[in-house]
């Protein structure tokens, strides 16, 4: 059964950005797919589908290691 968790991102304005945070939480365990939508005025959503649940410390260290901060993490 896939689930979906939304994090919100700060800092993310380009397909550069995309490309960094989706590498990172691609490496994650479980992962299916990333989907990014873009904000200027506000944190941009990473989408992600996996296989099961995902740990929000290393969600928060993918992001992180992206060079980005998160916001919140909706499961």
């Amino acid at each position: 059964m896939a689930l979906t968790t939304v994090i919100d991102v700060e800092g993310m304005t380009c397909m550069h950005c995309v490309k960094a945070v989706t590498a990172e939480v691609k490496k994650l365990d479980g992962v299916r797919t990333v989907d990014v939508a873009l904000h200027s005025d506000r944190p941009s959503e990473v989408t992600v589908t996996s296989d099961g649940p995902l740990d929000a410390t290393a969600l928060r260290e993918a992001i992180d290691e992206a060079g980005y901060d998160v916001a919140s993490i909706h499961a």
